[in-house]
């Protein structure tokens, strides 16, 4: 058992959980949180509180945010910002098929220099040795370029899914695990490309949330079209509701349907009852 404080880089950003230490930072104040290239300022959007897992592996916050690190973040933005602006600008006059997505920037004073990672999309590989070139030399630094792919512009940009919420890759996701066009048959999801892709372009991810429950529906349940003996009668089984386990039976006396739950008409559940008794 411990205490642990959640803090976020970018408003609405991803939650990065750390050990408060000897602090007790509140929601809003600003924070010093480690990192490779040294203490960042983010803010508080969970107060310090004690939780009941373990914190052992949780880093440690570096103190709370003074006026020098205030103004140290604010020029850290602003070099950003002005990077950004020259990137586009020298992409246009070379005239290269690249996208800026997110400009990382690191001041002088510590380890390599004063630096900016500039965060790009393509269709294809780009030869930049040239635009490198003339960044360094407009922003009188080390530049270094990196293209990302679709799913990983998405959660450097962060945005809004079709379900309103903010991107689950922007948020919490921290791996991306496959996603095939199998998950939406199997979930009788529409194969139209833009209900089922995401921000990126891609299929979704939370495709996958509710697959296996899906999986394990489909290996017990009747399938459609087969005949079933329910409570109220015998029946053909004509859908599938599996958020409510259960399936749609049309009744063979009267042509009505009726909603059953899964167990009711699977065969196992069946012999079990009549064994027991039940």
């Amino acid at each position: 058992m411990g205490m642990l404080c959640a803090v976020s880089f970018h408003r609405y950003g991803r939650l990065y959980y750390l050990d408060p230490g000897e602090f007790r930072p509140q929601v809003g104040d600003k924070v010093l949180v480690p990192t490779d290239d040294g203490p960042e300022v983010a803010e508080c959007v969970w107060a310090a509180q004690w939780v009941s897992d373990d914190t052992d592996g949780f880093p440690r916050l570096a103190g709370l945010a003074q006026e020098e690190d205030l103004r140290r973040d604010e020029a850290l933005r602003q070099r950003k910002a002005e990077a950004k602006v020259a990137a586009k600008r020298l992409i246009r006059e070379h005239g290269l098929p690249m996208k800026v997505v997110a400009v990382d920037h690191v001041l002088g004073g510590g380890e390599g220099g004063e630096r900016s990672t500039i965060y790009f999309t393509a269709p294809h590989r780009v030869d930049f040795r040239s635009l490198v070139r003339d960044l360094g030399a407009t922003l009188h630094c080390r530049v270094e370029l990196r293209q990302l792919s679709a799913r990983d512009s998405a959660r450097v940009q962060g945005g809004i899914g079709s379900c309103g919420r903010d991107l689950c890759c922007a948020t919490f996701l921290t791996d991306f695990e496959p996603v095939t066009i199998r998950m939406a048959k199997d979930q009788d999801l529409p194969l139209n490309p833009l209900r089922i892709s995401g921000a990126c372009g891609r299929l979704m991810c939370c495709l996958k949330y509710e697959h296996p429950l899906y999986q394990r529906f489909q290996e017990s349940a009747p399938a459609i079209g087969a005949r079933v003996s329910t409570p109220e009668g015998e029946g053909r089984v004509v859908g599938h509701s599996v958020p409510r386990d259960a399936v749609t039976v049309r009744m063979d006396a009267d042509g009505s349907r009726c909603s059953c739950s899964r167990a009711s008409v699977c065969a196992p559940r069946q012999a079990h009852d009549t064994h027991y008794g039940s």
